[in-house]
């Protein structure tokens, strides 16, 4: 994995500059997270460089949260440690804890009490394991 795009798979905060940019904001004090999109166009962009070249998307319900950090971690061949999930997400782990079972289960995830890493056959069913999480 790229150092740089580590941060992203981590589920870390980022800023979106210019037009076309997209950044993440985790608002812990709000429950939520906040996905940030500028408009692609740069005339556009560069003519109403203000609130309106830019949208956002909120996440505020737990299971949206869980399901963003999973989409994101779960690709990282050698996943994360839980501990990060709970980090990152201020989510306890425990809701995991029976769409996890049933990951692990099928063969999609590894069975690690401290990691949440999925199998090379999760990976190719990537979508699959999340929606046991939703």
């Amino acid at each position: 994995t790229c150092v740089h795009n580590s941060n992203y798979w981590q589920f870390g905060d980022y800023l979106g500059l210019g037009a076309g940019a997209h950044g993440k904001v985790t608002l812990p004090a709000e429950n939520a997270i906040e996905r940030r999109a500028k408009t692609r166009n740069p005339r556009t962009y560069l003519e109403t460089a203000g609130g309106a070249a830019c949208t956002a998307q909120r996440l505020e319900r737990a299971r949206e949260i869980a399901v963003e950090f999973l989409l994101n971690a779960l690709r990282l061949t050698g996943g994360v440690p839980l501990r990060l999930f709970v980090e990152r997400t201020g989510l306890p782990a425990a809701m995991l804890a029976g769409p996890r079972r049933e990951a692990v289960d099928r063969g999609w995830l590894v069975d690690a009490a401290d990691r949440l890493q999925a199998t090379p056959a999760g990976r190719e069913v990537l979508n699959r394991v999340l929606e046991l999480f939703v």
